[in-house]
């Protein structure tokens, strides 16, 4: 923050998910300063070791240099891209307690099972977290997410070509809140090889197509596998 890498209003974002007094992993504060300058990097390092943080302090950043902008209207910021629906589920969960106390920034989760209607969402988002309160920045049904895009949305890449493909999800791409993308993060990309990686890769040229061209798409790649 010091340096400016991030901005000073990332200091608002202190909690227990991001304790600002612990140092970083040299592959974490090497991956921040790549993607806060720009560059598209793959981060490969063992299970556990943080592979998170190597995307979301970077995004997080941008969100908080944004609102102190006053540019923080709504819009996709960052797409998480899963190869599994159960992988996404552990990062909303996560995001949810990192992004309780910062109602400015937006996420949801954008899958097959995500119910259309406000209220359905809100009826399966009680049956299956009894107790816990819905925070007023995640979006948990299509309709919310398709009227007022998240800043973090989080979908699998199955899901990713239907929302490419569909006139009701042009929204999340183009229109009133177009160029706002910053960021493609892909999770566990060791998964993607064979005729798996060939479609991810035509998909993923469609999306940087799609969303101004890419010139203003910074992708990161995260495995535990590659580069072993």
């Amino acid at each position: 923050i010091d340096e400016g890498v991030l901005p000073a209003g990332f200091r608002s974002l202190e909690s227990d998910e991001i304790p600002q007094d612990r140092p970083l992993y040299v592959h974490q504060e090497r991956a921040l300063r790549k993607v806060s300058a720009g560059r598209n990097v793959v981060v490969a390092t063992g299970t556990g070791s943080g592979k998170t943080e190597s995307f979301l302090l970077p995004i997080l950043g941008e969100l908080a240099r944004e609102r102190a902008a006053g540019t923080l209207t709504p819009g996709i910021r960052a797409l998480l891209l899963y190869p599994m629906n159960a992988l996404a589920n552990d990062q909303i969960k996560r995001l949810r307690r990192l992004l309780a106390a910062t109602p400015e920034f937006t996420f949801g989760r954008y899958v097959g099972d995500t119910p259309y209607t406000a209220r359905e969402a809100e009826a399966r988002f009680e049956q299956l977290n009894p107790g816990e309160p819905r925070l007023p920045n995640e979006l948990l049904s299509r309709e919310e997410m398709q009227s007022n895009p998240p800043h973090i949305l989080l979908t699998n890449y199955a899901m990713l070509e239907y929302l490419l493909l569909r006139p009701q999800d042009m929204d999340l791409f183009e229109g009133e809140h177009a160029g706002t993308w910053k960021f493609l993060v892909v999770d566990e990309a060791h998964v993607y090889d064979g005729a798996r990686g060939s479609e991810l890769a035509m998909l993923l040229r469609r999306l940087r197509d799609r969303v101004d061209g890419g010139a203003n798409l910074t992708c990161i790649a995260t495995s535990a596998t590659v580069g072993a």
